[in-house]
């Protein structure tokens, strides 16, 4: 197995999407009182450093790829990986923000993947240091004290929400002077598990098109077996099938004969279809199942569900029939 991103961090203010992080510590204590803000929403109390949570992110994982092709992938020319890594970002209204406070909107909506940093708006910085709250830790139980940085975020004005759940919490964040002080609605929700799956069929074809290769199919005939190898990595992070055949027998050669091969990924932190075929690509085993010239089809998997230990659970079915 070899692994990619490993150790790297993540965190309104300017809202900005990007994925979920594993095993989480909790670094300081809560203080066990109650505040009231805004009409009796709860929010525990934070002590000055309690708002930070271990730094150690666990990113995606992947496996060495498996191929039934004998074609071999010379002279590949691939464009940066960046053409490829999410950097949009849902922003905040960019006007300056109202003195006093941190934000301009009331209300947001974000993938519980996550796919999103929270950051300050109206160009805000060197605000020291700033606490965060959250008044339902069963959608939204804590933030890393910095931002994903590797994704572009802004340390000093991020943090990275740790997901725990959908639904709808109120974040409350501000300065410990006192300066600013500031609150938002935060609706987290399931990723589109469909449409996902079609975007990375998109962003492959957009890469085999930059390097002169034919546009893959939606792989039909394959796309129950993606499916099923997607979850199967819940229980059997492999190529081989928790049952010990073969990842192929999930959709069988034909008799007339053909071609298929696998990529998996599984991850909890900055996922997104464009983050997931960014990590593929910066494999060579998995870039060269992307770039073969061979394949005409290709089906997707994807898996989630937030109280596995992952979370999200990639595959990618290629094939000729």
């Amino acid at each position: 197995m070899i692994e990619a991103l490993r150790n790297q961090k993540n965190p309104k203010l300017t809202v900005l999407l990007s994925v979920n992080a594993a095993a989480i510590l909790i670094a300081g204590i809560l203080i066990a009182s109650a505040i009231w803000f805004n009409g009796g929403l709860t929010f525990r109390a934070v002590d000055e450093r309690s708002d930070i949570i271990n730094d150690t992110v666990g990113e995606m994982e992947l496996l060495e790829s498996v191929s039934d092709s004998d074609a071999e992938i010379k002279d590949i020319h691939t464009t940066g990986n960046d053409d490829y890594i999410s950097t949009t970002s849902h922003e905040f209204d960019n006007t300056p923000v109202a003195s006093g406070e941190l934000w301009n909107e009331n209300a947001i909506t974000i993938y519980a993947t996550p796919d999103i940093d929270l950051c300050v708006g109206g160009g805000l910085a060197d605000l020291g240091e700033m606490y965060w709250q959250t008044s339902d830790d069963k959608v939204i139980s804590g933030f890393y004290n910095s931002a994903r940085t590797w994704l572009g975020y802004n340390d000093d004005v991020c943090r990275y929400p740790v997901i725990s759940g959908v639904g709808t919490t109120t974040i409350t964040a501000g300065t410990y002077d006192g300066k600013r002080k500031d609150s938002i609605t935060v609706t987290v929700v399931e990723p589109p598990i469909e449409q996902w799956k079609h975007e990375v069929l998109t962003l492959v074809n957009k890469i085999r098109t930059k390097n002169s290769l034919g546009q893959l199919a939606w792989g039909y005939t394959c796309e129950s077996a993606a499916d099923v190898r997607a979850n199967e990595t819940k229980t059997l992070y492999a190529h081989t099938r928790p049952d010990g055949s073969s990842w192929a027998t999930a959709c069988p050669t034909p008799d007339s004969g053909g071609v298929s091969g696998e990529n998996l990924a599984i991850g909890n932190a900055a996922v997104s279809p464009a983050t997931t075929v960014a990590l593929w690509m910066a494999s060579e085993t998995h870039r060269a199942n992307i770039l073969n010239p061979d394949y005409t089809k290709l089906a997707v998997g994807f898996d989630f569900d937030l109280n596995s230990d992952y979370k999200t659970y990639w595959s990618q079915f290629f094939s000729t029939y």
